[in-house]
Formats: structure tokens, sequence, C-alpha cells
């Protein structure tokens, strides 16, 4: 089973910025899709990003222009660059396959933009 390990969140003023990292434990990263997921409380799953095998990327309108999706694939990782954060972005932040067989959720990383 695929393990998925987010990290890099945390409390963040307004107008501030965060990375966010995930590391997948699977040889075959580097030709998978990988999306960044975020669960606000009280509201469903989202995917906010995605990047394809070939760095391809995709938007949801709610973070387009401010989110930067990108990956390291001689590190089995990807990344989501926050900038111009909002309070409306606070909800705990997940990767996975963007679709088709996701795999088993990590913890997530919380990620709060309050003042």
């Amino acid at each position: 089973q695929v393990q998925l390990v987010e990290s890099g969140g945390g409390l963040v003023q307004p107008g501030g910025s965060l990375r966010l990292s995930c590391a997948a434990s699977t040889s075959i990263f580097s030709i998978l899709a990988m999306g960044w997921y975020r669960q606000a409380p009280g509201k469903q799953r989202e995917l906010v990003a995605v990047i394809s095998s070939g760095g391809i990327t995709n938007y949801s309108d709610s973070v387009k222009g401010r989110f930067t999706i990108y990956r390291d694939n001689a590190k089995k990782t990807v990344y989501l660059q926050m900038n111009s954060l909002k309070p409306e972005d606070t909800a705990v932040y997940y990767c996975n396959r963007p679709g088709g067989s996701i795999w088993s959720w990590g913890q997530g990383t919380q990620v709060t933009v309050s003042s």
C-alpha cells in the first residue's frame, strides 16, 4: 500500500505564503498524475490542483493564479506553493491521485489563514 506523508502546513496571516510537500512511497511515482486536495471544516474534500506525469498543471478556480503545483520525481514528492493566502484557504490539505484508483489518505497537513 502506498503511503502519503504531507507536511508544511501551519498558521499564516492573510496574504502570506506556505509551501506544502507530499512524499509518496511508490516506485512508479514519475508516471502518475498527482493532485492536492483540501477539506475545510464542515465541507467536502475538494481537488484544487493537479499535475500530470509530464508536468501539465490544472487548478480550481478558487486557487488559480495563487497556488502552484510542481513535482520532483527523484524525491517522489509533489509540492504546493501557496501565495496570497486567504482565510477561506483554511483547511486540511492532502495529496493523492487525482482520480481513478485513489490511494489511502495520509494524515494531511493543517493550513490556517488568520490574523
